[in-house]
């Protein structure tokens, strides 16, 4: 069958607190947002490996506090008020560094994610690697199957595609048990049944994991 051109076009993504999925391994950190604004300290860590929560997570606090969304990435100057700022440990230099410890200096809520714990982020000042290890810090835990199967629902709904439940089941059943690799196969498995102009069924699915 020939396939079409397909654009690159982005999902709908959710990330309103009536779309966060409540699992064991999110649920403290969940409930500490909550509480917002009674934080007994203004700056707090999420952390996670990719795809576990964080941004989500993060954007439910924002609406909640007002805050800014910032990427340490790019982050160079600083702002006031409550922010998130996501990737700490992801910035490919230490240009963020003056700018976050001024945040963190200003006292305002603050937000920080990054893959490790705060302690493993890297830092080339001595001030701001003693206030990341001072952090109040929760990690996301792994990920349990019912967790897994309702986030594939709700990714492929993101995309406005409706599965059998077998698909959901054969996949978190199949594929490594973590949300990024899930996350990555239901792109791929969207964009080959938009080229090729078929439902994304079993059929499909077992397929693309043949190739």
């Amino acid at each position: 069958m020939a396939s079409q051109l397909v654009l690159p076009l982005e999902p709908n993504n959710a990330m309103t607190r009536a779309d966060f999925i409540v699992a064991p391994g999110n649920a403290r950190a969940l409930a500490f947002l909550d509480s917002f604004p009674d934080w007994p300290a203004p700056a707090i860590a999420l952390v996670g490996p990719s795809a576990s929560g964080k941004t989500h997570l993060a954007r439910i606090w924002a609406e909640r506090a007002g805050a800014a969304l910032l990427d340490a990435r790019s982050l160079r100057e600083s702002v006031s008020g409550p922010a998130v700022v996501e990737n700490i440990d992801s910035a490919p230099t230490f240009a963020h560094e003056a700018a976050l410890f001024a945040m963190l200096e200003q006292g305002a809520p603050l937000l920080l994610t990054g893959r490790g714990g705060p302690a493993t982020w890297p830092v080339s000042l001595p001030d701001l690697a003693s206030r990341f290890k001072a952090l109040l810090s929760f990690t996301l835990g792994a990920s349990d199957e019912a967790l897994l199967m309702a986030l594939a629902v709700k990714l492929f709904a993101d995309r406005q595609i409706a599965v059998p439940e077998g698909v959901v089941t054969h996949l978190v059943q199949t594929l490594e048990r973590s949300p990024a690799a899930l996350r990555d196969f239901i792109q791929r498995a969207d964009a080959l049944a938009l080229a090729e102009k078929r439902p994304v069924n079993i059929q499909l699915i077992r397929g693309l994991m043949a190739n």
